[in-house]
Formats: C-alpha cells, sequence, structure tokens
C-alpha cells in the first residue's frame, strides 16, 4: 500500500473514499499534524498508488479484505490505537475494523455511509442517486470508462459535482490522471463487484444484539446536502454502535476531507 505519514503523537489514520485516493486528505492531514498527531494516510488497495490485484473482488477488495490491508499497514507501522476517521468507502472500512478488531482501534470518526439505511435503500429518491453501484458491476461499465481519460473525466465530474454541497469547487486534474491508467478504474470499482456497496450492505443489514454493536468512542459527522444520505437515515445509529456521538454539519455535502477539514480535526483531536 502507498501512504503518507507526518508527525509525532497520538496516531491518526485517514481513509479516502469513491472516487478518490489519499490526495482527499491534502488539506486535513496538515491540521492534525499541527495539533500533534502522528498522520498516515493510504492508498486503499485498488487505488492512487497501491498494487491492483487482478483477483476475485469478493476475496480481495470487498470490507474484511481491505481491512486486512489497513491493519496490515497499521502493524507494520507500529502505531499504537490510531484513530480511524473515514468517508464514503473508507467509513465502511473503518467500522468493519472497529468491528472485528476493537482493541487495535482508539476511537472512530466517520461520514456516511452509516448502518441503519435498510430497506430504505430502496426507495424512489434512494434508486435515482444509486444507480452507479449496480452499472459498476456490468463489464460494460469498464469497456466505456476504463483507460479513456475523457470518459472518467466526465464519469468523475458528475459525482464530484452532484454530490457536494453548494460553492464547492472540485479539483480533478490528479485523480482523472491517476483513474485513467489502464485497469485504474476497473480496479477502484472492484469494490462495488464485490458487494460492499450501500445498496448490498444496506438491504442485507439486521440489527445486532447490544453486546456485539461497535464498542469504541464514536463520533459520526452527517453532512446537509449529501443527496445519498438524508438527514433523516441517522435515526438508527444507537442500535449499531454503543457510544455513538452525532453531529451534524450544515452547508456542506458528501466529501468530508475536502468541504468540512475544520470539524473533521475538531473532533479527531478531541477524540485522540
Amino acid at each position: 500500500m502507498a501512504y503518507d505519514r507526518d508527525g509525532d503523537g497520538p496516531a491518526v489514520v485517514l481513509l479516502h473514499g469513491w472516487p478518490g485516493d489519499r490526495t482527499d486528505y491534502r488539506l486535513l492531514a496538515p491540521k492534525l499534524v499541527a495539533a500533534g498527531c502522528e498522520v498516515v494516510v493510504p492508498d486503499l488497495r485498488g487505488f492512487g498508488e497501491s498494487d491492483k490485484h487482478v483477483a476475485d473482488p469478493a476475496a480481495q477488495y470487498d470490507v474484511a479484505a481491505q481491512g486486512r490491508s489497513v491493519l496490515g499497514l497499521i502493524e507494520e507501522l507500529g502505531l499504537d490505537r490510531p484513530v480511524l476517521a473515514g468517508y464514503d468507502i473508507g467509513s465502511r472500512i473503518a467500522q468493519g475494523i472497529a468491528r472485528t478488531r476493537p482493541e487495535l482501534v482508539r476511537a472512530l470518526v466517520i461520514a456516511p455511509p452509516l448502518p441503519g439505511i435498510g430497506r430504505r435503500v430502496f426507495g424512489e429518491q434512494a434508486q435515482v442517486e444509486f444507480w452507479y453501484q449496480a452499472f459498476h458491476r456490468l463489464p460494460v461499465s469498464e469497456e466505456l470508462i476504463d483507460g479513456k481519460p475523457e470518459a472518467v473525466r466526465a464519469y468523475l465530474r458528475h459525482f464530484w459535482t452532484h454530490w457536494s454541497g453548494p460553492g464547492f469547487e472540485p479539483e480533478l486534474d490528479h485523480l482523472v490522471e491517476v483513474y485513467s491508467a489502464p485497469g485504474a478504474f476497473t480496479a477502484s470499482i472492484n469494490w462495488y463487484r464485490a458487494g460492499a456497496g450501500s445498496v448490498a450492505t444496506s438491504a442485507a443489514e439486521n440489527a445486532p444484539a447490544p453486546g456485539e454493536r461497535i464498542g469504541v468512542p464514536t463520533s459520526v459527522l452527517w453532512p446537509e446536502h449529501d443527496p445519498l444520505f438524508p438527514r433523516e437515515w441517522s435515526d438508527r445509529l444507537d442500535e449499531f454502535f454503543s457510544d455513538v456521538r452525532l453531529r451534524f454539519v450544515d452547508g456542506v455535502g458528501h466529501y468530508a476531507p475536502l468541504e468540512y477539514p475544520e470539524v473533521l480535526a475538531e473532533e479527531i483531536v478531541g477524540l485522540g
């Protein structure tokens, strides 16, 4: 796994989303270093400069597999119970690690997706937004987009403009470059081909018994203008976390580390 590492102090691991890479945290990481944290920001498996193994997505690119890679990095670097922070797929991976290896995690700071959506994901408005997850599982998606820079730019522009809040101006040149390499787009959508997207995950979820809820201290940041995850879907967090605090963030959209890095920094430092 490719990663950036800087600072000295309590450890923080920052997990990016789709469509992104570790540069999603270019505004947040310096704030955390200045606040006295050691910050590690990896490219998740299949993204950025990390390896893009040609493998069965269900074996190498689902929540468990991505979590194994992150845990391997934590162990290799000797990080002592880091705070895990993430949004989008990074949030799912952080939750998976906290669920299976809570002794290795100090706390979570996460933005949607969160559990508790359930079958609301099949609602009419939700399906208007989540169409891309089914599309990514079809071979035609890579035939149309993979290795084609203009197609990649148009496709990524849709998500970065539609999912962000008012006035946000995405900078796409870097992402277009890394996602346009032959095989890169296909590797990035292996998450969805592994059945790890929000539609498949939410449809299959069941609230755990109280003793099986995620027990590490968790701060959930829920933005105002994320079309994928309306705020009313935050109503069941207590069924999945035993120590959770919900904070609404106004005026912003889906891209947590670029749209509200100051809020993320405040929560991470507070839990560290």
